[in-house]
């Protein structure tokens, strides 16, 4: 949810004809982390549930490219993303402990 509220703070700050483009591409894939694992988790399956995180997952590397993007553009200073690219980082972090926490779980505690 911090990195939802994050992008948006940023989105602001772009100009206003990116507010239907990267703004707005930007906004939806990181609602799209969060809302993805609250989807999967409330999924019968296990395998619906890795599924979302999969997906979660997805949307956080669609999240990271814009974050290393909009500098190149020019519209923020790389400084102004960084932050916001360090908290990607501990999400994916924790999206692959949670991948590998359920994996565990599918093949009983093997690795998978």
């Amino acid at each position: 949810m911090d990195l939802a509220v994050g992008v948006y703070e940023l989105s602001r700050r772009l100009p206003k004809h990116e507010t239907y483009g990267l703004a707005g591409q930007l906004q939806r894939a990181a609602v799209s982390v969060r809302a993805n694992i609250a989807e999967g988790h409330t999924r019968h399956g296990l395998a619906e549930y890795l599924h979302f995180v999969s997906i979660a997952r997805a949307s956080l590397a669609e999240v990271e490219t814009y974050l290393e993007l909009i500098p190149r553009l020019g519209y923020v200073a790389q400084d102004e993303t960084r932050q916001l690219l360090d908290l990607a980082a501990s999400v994916s972090r924790q999206l692959v402990a949670l991948r590998d926490g359920l994996s565990s779980t599918r093949t009983g505690g093997k690795p998978a």
